[in-house]
């Protein structure tokens, strides 16, 4: 039986991803170091920001260290802060699809992105108090396909006051857009619903299920999934 949900956040809620890699492309040029469209989506999209920094920096053989990489968020943080300003969207069918589910299903957010930034466009949209339970890149240690921000938002769930049975990862349907974060949400033991917002269907096709956008999935079909 489906118990609760977890939401990824950037390519699931928000359409955020060609904002965050304006800020890193921002960010990385100021070191004289590229990052093109292409080498983002294919290789980079699903990890938190340290990670990229580090993964990145480490494929162009550019010397770094801890203070480095601190820097570069930072940095990055600031970048997409400005960009942000003025071009937030909601992705197709999120707000109803959000509306429908509240209410009957425990809702959390597990994020590679920060947790200032998912507040900040949660209330924006008019969206943050559907979320009692947010876990973010800056409060885990590992990144997807890592399954620790998956996890940790079930603990949280369950710790909630108005969750009177304890929560079961099979129990749990995970919304995601890359196969990173499948990977994570099968590693927790938990189901995934994929959105072709970043990803072909065909690279998504370990997904439960897969759907254009939220606009096109009913409560019904979700359940059917358990």
């Amino acid at each position: 039986m489906l118990k609760a949900i977890i939401f990824d956040f950037d390519g699931v809620i928000a359409d955020t991803e060609h904002l965050h890699l304006k800020a890193f492309q921002l960010t990385f040029i100021e070191k004289g170091i590229e990052l093109s469209d292409e080498d983002y989506f294919a290789n980079y999209l699903a990890y938190d920001d340290k990670t990229l920094f580090r993964e990145l920096l480490k494929d162009r053989n550019f010397e770094h260290d801890e203070a480095l990489i601190s820097d570069f968020i930072n940095r990055k943080s600031e970048h997409f802060e400005n960009v942000l300003k003025g071009n937030i969207l909601v992705l197709e069918g999120v707000p109803e699809f959000i509306s429908r589910i509240s209410g009957k299903y425990p809702l959390a957010i597990g994020s590679g992105a920060l947790r200032s930034e998912i507040i900040e466009i949660l209330e924006s949209v008019g969206l943050r108090e559907h979320f009692e339970i947010i876990v973010s890149a800056d409060e885990v240690i590992n990144c997807k396909p890592d399954p620790e921000v998956f996890i940790e938002a079930l603990r949280r769930l369950n710790n909630l006051d108005s969750v009177s049975e304890t929560i079961s990862p099979h129990e749990c349907l995970v919304i995601e857009d890359s196969t990173s974060g499948i990977q994570a949400a099968h590693s927790a033991g938990m189901k995934c619903l994929a959105i072709t917002n970043s990803y072909t269907a065909e690279k998504l096709s370990e997904a439960e299920l897969i759907v254009e956008s939220l606009k096109a999935i009913s409560v019904e079909e979700l359940e059917d999934l358990f």
